[in-house]
């Protein structure tokens, strides 16, 4: 074989090398070499400090002792409140893929290398050394935490409640199916496995007034089980429970499809300057998340600015039949008052 050949050759594995490290940065999300993380997985978690490394050389050069104390919080809202050896200040987070913005010592931008229900490892560079380095967290319960409840806030609660639906009818207001099915059937009909579904809402409207909101998150089950857990800044947090009825569900999932849902954009954004200059007015808009899985099918759809405010404006442009889900969601969810 010529020389000219192999050198063919090395070009070509060369370029196709570069095009799979591209597609694997592609896979990995946002450009990064990690993957994706998921902002429920930071939202309402508390981290304390252990130790930081220099990745290239794996060398610890910092670790916590007796007097470098330093916990972080990553709250509901999109602040954190940081705790360093006695002083407690307050900033803005966000995440973006596998990168982290929140603000330490001069750095900006993090990448989440690991999180898990015990870990945290922040990766980061500075410009003015050579090298990777690493922060190392591990997670704390509240009460390990120096971050201290309002004196006003009330603990937990959990709320179980019955089905309180008319009679007739469902929580969206459809004639319920009237079952006249055989016994046989129904014992073949319960050996087949039911189509896996997953309703999550989480966020919308915005953070201010007397008592914020911190936490607004309902999540309907496969099962049926719908759990809404809610908490504002002067209230403790209370987790309502119930059952909905598989048939009520897969009527539900079915409404959800026949909007397209599915065929939606993952993102709706500002497209104007006035919905820019709005993200950074008070009180603060809080972005929606609607994820819904039905069978081999997911889809996470975000809504930058949901909800109207003072001014009774919609910033963002997305289907109105966003709203409708939206909307008998929560009718579903607030029907336990009753």
């Amino acid at each position: 074989m010529s020389k000219t050949r192999y050198l063919l050759i090395f070009v070509f594995n060369c370029v196709l090398c570069l095009n799979v490290s591209e597609a694997q940065k592609d896979s990995l999300g946002w450009g990064t070499r990690y993957p994706a993380i998921d902002e429920r997985e930071v939202i309402e978690t508390k981290w304390r400090y252990t130790y930081a490394i220099h990745l290239e050389s794996n060398t610890i050069i910092h670790q916590a002792e007796n007097y470098y104390d330093y916990y972080l919080h990553f709250r509901y809202d999109y602040t954190y409140d940081e705790y360093l050896n006695g002083r407690l200040t307050r900033g803005t987070w966000s995440l973006a893929g596998s990168e982290l913005f929140y603000s330490f010592k001069h750095i900006k931008k993090f990448e989440v290398a690991l999180i898990n229900k015990s870990k945290l490892v922040l990766e980061f560079t500075q410009a003015n050394s050579k090298g990777t380095y690493q922060y190392h967290f591990i997670r704390v319960e509240s009460k390990e935490a120096p971050f201290k409840k309002a004196a006003n806030e009330l603990p937990d609660v959990i709320v179980e409640t019955e089905n309180s639906r008319k009679k007739g009818k469902n929580w969206l207001g459809f004639k319920s199916k009237k079952k006249k099915k055989r016994k046989k059937k129904r014992k073949k009909k319960s050996k087949e496995e039911p189509i896996y579904i997953s309703i999550e809402l989480i966020g919308g409207g915005y953070y201010g007034g007397l008592d914020p909101v911190l936490k607004d998150y309902i999540h309907i089950k496969s099962d049926g089980r719908l759990i809404k857990e809610f908490k504002s800044l002067n209230s403790g947090q209370v987790v309502t429970k119930k059952d909905i009825p598989r048939e009520e569900l897969e009527q539900f999932a079915e409404y959800i499809i026949a909007q397209q849902f599915f065929e939606y954009e993952r993102m709706y954004d500002c497209q104007t300057a006035n919905c820019q200059e709005r993200k950074k007015d008070k009180p603060t808009p809080i972005p929606l998340r609607l994820a819904v899985a039905y069978g081999d099918k997911k889809k996470v759809v975000t809504i930058s600015i949901w909800g109207l405010d003072e001014s009774r404006i919609k910033y963002v442009d997305y289907p109105p039949a966003l709203d409708n889900i939206i909307d008998a969601i929560q009718r579903m969810a607030h029907r336990i008052d009753g």
